[in-house]
């Protein structure tokens, strides 16, 4: 997993991007790119799986404390094009997996494609983690 350092708006510094240690992508294949975030109690991952099809070619599962979107962007053109090419467009398989903060309920797992963009919502991962306050006492 790869380390992703920001700059620090507030100081001269380098700081530690806190959702490098929740998203992971495999290291060969195309990478589709994600966004993940926090949505109340509930957290959203968004993919782009552009030319993708949905029901053939994306696999979402819940293992354990980990959300796994894998799948395949197959490669459409033909074979009887000639001459030059350049492409930008990579296909192949692609893995990514969300770190998440509790183990949930697989079938409470909602996943929708539209116009290329795969969401995927985990319901109430969130739920019961704010922080509870603890009183300090001083020493008389």
């Amino acid at each position: 997993m790869t380390t992703v350092l920001t700059r620090s708006p507030f100081a001269r510094t380098w700081v530690r991007d806190p959702w490098s240690s929740q998203l992971a992508a495999a290291a060969e294949g195309p990478v589709p790119a994600a966004d993940v975030y926090r949505e109340g109690e509930d957290l959203v991952a968004r993919l782009d799986l552009p030319g993708v099809d949905p029901a053939d070619d994306v696999t979402v599962e819940v293992e354990g404390r980990k959300l796994v979107v894998r799948g395949e962007r197959k490669d459409q053109r033909s074979e009887e094009s000639e001459g030059r090419r350049i492409s930008e467009v990579r296909f192949g398989s692609f893995r990514r997996v969300v770190t998440l903060p509790k183990t949930v309920d697989g079938d409470a797992v909602r996943a929708s494609y539209d116009a290329g963009v795969l969401t995927v919502t985990v319901p109430g991962v969130f739920a019961g983690t704010t922080p509870q306050r603890i009183e300090v006492t001083t020493a008389a």
